[in-house]
């Protein structure tokens, strides 16, 4: 992991604990987009005809990279973009469970379309809150994020596929923009049904592009509407008979953006995302340990079995001006302080953050 920090030239100038906001790009990617755009200069609608005719590739690339058919790939520019589409096709009948203060891109498009909803919290009991709130009756779909934007809370996966497997007309669909990148994951052998992703954080794939994978059971509840030109591929013949995730798909797909996936894709398959899993254990371990010696965690955190990399600790306007002062890159959220660590972070990041919060505090 050492090596590949030189890729990304940000980490000479700070420590960067900001993935969460932004993942970086790195020199391999620059290099690849410079020469995309240098073909369209050269060969315009010939170099983007080529990129539109390569996007089936990309989609097999993202169906492999997650273990989806890539005919239950969708190519959006954005979770958000995508999740208003699908939600435009479910039945406004739908009782929805939602986690409190989730992602506004998660919850806002129920709320706005005046599904009935419920709610739980994302603390130590969430797991055991939304297994009792399903058991008791009355939720069609459980929407929410793999991760927590905030404070990095992640939901045990092996509870949603108990869950899915308890309560088969469950339909779970998840938020992946946190969660994608960090480790291996296996869309078809997971409990959830629908996974959308941005894919600028955890992915290192840039601004613009995104994905949704869809299981084929689950394609029957919507009757989407989204439909344009691209749902059918420029062939007007094929109005009546567009797959489920075309209607997803109702413009063109740009070839920089989503060139710009498929590199990042293979680029986190060199690496082996056993060995990125392995570096945020390590990262989650230490901050961990770090920063409840500090007590700058909330309790419901420390009482959770597993936690992400991303960490909200205690603290205002004058500690994040502090730790900016020292070109350390973070963000203000939920009233602290959001710490987000990838795998070109190190361990002795960590450490460094840590000794200076230590030596504030005191």
């Amino acid at each position: 992991m050492q090596n590949l920090r030189k890729k990304f030239p940000v980490l000479n100038q700070c420590i960067y604990a900001n993935t969460a906001s932004a993942g970086l790009l790195n020199e391999d990617l620059m290099e690849w987009r410079q020469g995309h755009d240098l073909d369209y200069l050269i060969g315009g609608s010939e170099t983007k005809n080529k990129g539109f005719a390569h996007m089936p590739e990309i989609k097999k690339t993202v169906g492999h990279f997650f273990n989806c058919n890539a005919e239950n790939v969708a190519l959006v520019p954005n979770f958000s973009l995508g999740f208003n589409l699908l939600l435009e096709g479910l039945p406004k009948d739908k009782n929805i469970l939602l986690v409190n203060k989730d992602y506004p891109s998660v919850n806002w498009p129920f709320e706005t379309r005046n599904f009935k909803r419920d709610y739980v919290d994302a603390d130590e009991n969430m797991e055991a809150n939304i297994h009792k709130k399903v058991k008791d009756g009355g939720v069609d779909v459980l929407a929410l994020s793999l991760v927590q934007w905030v404070d990095g809370v992640r939901v045990d996966f092996d509870f949603l596929k108990e869950l899915k497997n308890d309560f088969p007309n469950l339909m779970i669909m998840a938020d992946g923009t946190q969660y994608c990148g960090m480790e291996p994951f296996d869309f078809d052998e997971s409990g959830i049904d629908i996974l959308g992703a941005s894919a600028y954080k955890w992915l290192l794939a840039g601004y613009g592009n995104g994905f949704f994978l869809v299981k084929e059971e689950v394609m029957d509840k919507f009757e989407l509407r989204g439909i344009g030109n691209g749902s059918v591929d420029n062939d007007a013949s094929k109005r009546n008979s567009i797959p489920f995730c075309k209607f997803l798909e109702p413009g063109h797909l740009d070839s920089f953006n989503f060139g710009s996936l498929e590199f990042a894709l293979n680029f986190l398959d060199e690496i082996g995302l056993d060995n990125v899993q392995t570096q945020l254990e390590k990262l989650s371990k230490r901050a961990m340990s770090a920063f409840s010696e500090l007590d700058l965690l909330a309790p419901s955190i420390l009482k959770r079995k597993q936690h992400s990399t991303i960490f909200n600790i205690k603290g205002d306007e004058k500690l994040f001006n502090k730790l900016t002062e020292e070109n350390i890159v973070v963000s203000p959220r939920g009233g602290g302080i959001r710490l987000s660590f990838h795998f070109y972070n190190t361990e002795e990041e960590v450490d460094i953050v840590a000794k200076l919060l230590k030596h504030w505090s005191s």
